[in-house]
């Protein structure tokens, strides 16, 4: 029997990185995305609606140092994008900043462009058309 719990989306979203410093520097720096909060073992940012919060990386195995989104558990994070112009700026500032990006695709599921890029730990992330 479903649940079907009510709610207006996500709250927020947690991951695990292996320095502050790189963290804040792309996603504060770069991605302009405002602190949300910083604490001395977490920073948040706000995504639109949503708080994206950080910790640092704990793992039981010291050589699984990056992201891969082969495992099981995230694959990838998806950022609205409502204005192609703006899908556009976005993915040419990536490409110029030197971050390792898709440049702009269409999606084969929905016909629909996005750029894919990854943060310093290898976190998948796509600016997505709406």
């Amino acid at each position: 029997m479903p649940i079907h719990p009510k709610t207006s989306g996500l709250s927020h979203v947690a991951l695990r990185v292996t320095d502050f410093e790189r963290t804040k520097a792309f996603y504060g720096g770069l991605l302009g995305f405002p602190l949300a909060f910083e604490l001395p073992d977490l920073i948040g940012y706000r995504v639109g609606d949503v708080h994206i919060g950080f910790k640092l990386a704990q793992p039981a195995d010291p050589t699984n140092r990056t992201f891969t989104p082969f495992n099981v558990g995230l694959d990838h994070l998806a950022i609205r994008c409502d204005d192609e112009a703006e899908l556009r700026r976005v993915a040419e500032a990536l490409q110029a900043a030197g971050v390792e990006n898709t440049g702009i695709k269409t999606d084969t599921v929905e016909p629909k462009q996005y750029v894919a890029f990854k943060d310093p730990d290898r976190i998948s992330w796509e600016f997505y058309m709406a």
